[in-house]
């Protein structure tokens, strides 16, 4: 079952993934259409979604970034 961000619970899993990743640049945006994610972007830029789910009284969160192959670095 989803649940919805609340402002104060965002601040905290911004907090940790900037933390977890040594990144103050790493930022949780609302999205407009879905309260259960949010938009994380890091300097600005998109860069995944958040998803927030909660079972059984536990909740956990799930992180999602697309990486397109023409994105990568050159074969060394």
């Amino acid at each position: 079952m989803s649940s919805t961000f609340s402002k104060p619970e965002a601040d905290r899993l911004q907090k940790y993934l900037q933390d977890k990743f040594s990144n103050p640049k790493i930022a949780l945006v609302a999205r407009k259409e879905a309260k259960d994610s949010a938009e994380v972007t890091l300097g600005g830029e998109f860069i995944g979604v958040v998803y927030k789910d909660e079972d059984e009284g536990e909740v956990s969160y799930d992180f999602n970034m697309a990486i397109l192959a023409m994105d990568l670095p050159a074969d060394a």
